[in-house]
């Protein structure tokens, strides 16, 4: 008899290949080229639009109000989103979500240049802005799998979240210098000419290529079809679950950072992007252990919430600014390695058909949710003080991970290597 040695087994490739595998499939490259140049005129507009605010009112309630009116659409018509998603074709969706981002972006630059926003006009803007997130947030999400096969989720996944939060770590950074200089105007700007970018990336797609899915019907109950399903896969209800909490508790940056920013370092416009950049450079060195990752398990999913919760709490405790900088550094890595492997998860338990519902109810539970936390944040921020915030944030998450620790650490990957979905466990 012949023994298995090491020289039978096959090589696994290594840190590098499996970090960039995604890249080797054309659609996705074109996809991520445009999508890298938009994100940083993103994230630039959304600390503009944070420091606007606490220009036009120095209110932290004020910040996380106008961040509440740009989620509030997705808390209400989120899992609506996701039934267009799934009958209509992603790419069409993606490219007119992208053209009305544009448009908005454009409005805001050109009415803070001339010097006539107002309030009023800012929470108009962040809930039309909110009503185009509830169709593209999960179509950019499910479109990922019409590039990839299913393999290569995770790692799609992790890539354009890195490139994401590359934006994260490149954006408030410069945004917090033009801000400084010229104020929020410019950065406005920026971020309307950005969308340029990734429309030429979609119309560089060969959509031939994407990997077809079936088109939902329409029908009575889809909404409804999409919630039971979730409910009959007791995954993805735990997964969902603490997916919920974070996105309450602990994804209310935007509200904590600025007031942190300002009475606990007692800096300015430039600290505040400062510390959005460092939090965007842990994210960037998340997504690549993300990225390199061959399955995902609950236990991973897991790890990164109990991480990501005890890191908080020591964010409660940083009073000067580089121990705030380090500690916005380890929140990046951790939140973006549980909001992939969240992500991903759900995506290994959901048949195509049905993936633009689910991950509707990821961004519902993820960016809805924040109606919800950014005013009570922002509310413990001002009443208690940012450090509390943090805690409230950090405890929220260890809790919910020992709620939901007995079924993720009993949850497989999935299938790595596109296997059948497996059925619901009721």
């Amino acid at each position: 008899m012949r023994f298995r040695t090491a020289m039978d087994e096959p090589e696994r490739p290594g840190f590098r290949a499996r970090t960039g595998r995604s890249l080797r499939y054309p659609n996705f490259r074109r996809f991520i080229a445009g999508h890298s140049v938009s994100v940083i005129g993103t994230w630039m507009q959304r600390v503009a639009q944070d420091w606007l605010v606490l220009e036009l009112t120095g209110s932290a309630v004020d910040i996380g109000t106008t961040t509440a009116l740009q989620f509030l659409p997705m808390l209400l018509f989120g899992a609506w989103g996701g039934v267009l998603v799934d009958r209509y074709d992603r790419w069409k969706l993606i490219v007119g979500t992208q053209v009305a981002s544009g448009v908005l972006a454009t409005v805001l630059a050109v009415t803070t240049l001339l010097g006539a926003t107002n309030m009023p006009l800012v929470y108009v803007m962040a809930a039309l802005l909110g009503l185009v997130t509830v169709i593209d947030s999960p179509a950019r999400q499910a479109f990922v799998t019409d590039l990839v096969p299913p393999e290569d989720y995770v790692n799609a996944q992790a890539l354009n979240s890195t490139i994401n939060n590359t934006g994260r770590l490149v954006g408030p950074a410069v945004a917090g210098v033009m801000i400084a200089a010229t104020g929020s105007g410019a950065a406005f700007g920026i971020n309307a000419l950005s969308f340029i970018a990734v429309l030429i990336g979609l119309a560089r797609i060969d959509r031939s290529k994407l990997h077809q899915h079936r088109l939902l019907t329409r029908g009575k109950g889809q909404v409804r079809e999409g919630l039971v399903f979730v409910w009959h896969h007791r995954e993805l209800r735990a997964c969902l679950f603490v997916v919920g909490v974070v996105g309450i508790f602990g994804q209310n940056f935007r509200v904590v950072l600025p007031v942190t920013a300002t009475e606990v370092l007692g800096g300015d416009a430039a600290t505040y992007g400062f510390l959005t950049g460092a939090l965007g450079l842990g994210a960037v060195l998340g997504g690549v252990l993300a990225a390199s990752r061959d399955r995902v398990t609950g236990k991973g999913l897991l790890s990164s919430l109990v991480l990501f919760g005890l890191v908080n709490l020591g964010a409660a405790l940083a009073g000067v600014l580089p121990v705030a900088l380090a500690a916005m550094v380890g929140l990046g890595i951790f939140n973006i390695l549980f909001n992939t492997l969240a992500r991903t998860l759900l995506q290994l338990h959901t048949p195509p058909e049905m993936q633009g519902r689910v991950m509707a109810l990821n961004s519902l539970l993820f960016l809805g949710s924040t109606p919800i936390g950014a005013p009570l944040l922002g509310w413990v921020c001002e009443v208690a003080g940012a450090p509390v915030g943090f805690l409230v944030a950090g405890g929220t998450a260890l809790l919910g991970a020992v709620i939901v620790a007995r079924r993720l650490l009993t949850t497989s990957g999935g299938p790595p290597r596109g296997g059948a979905i497996p059925p619901p466990e009721i």
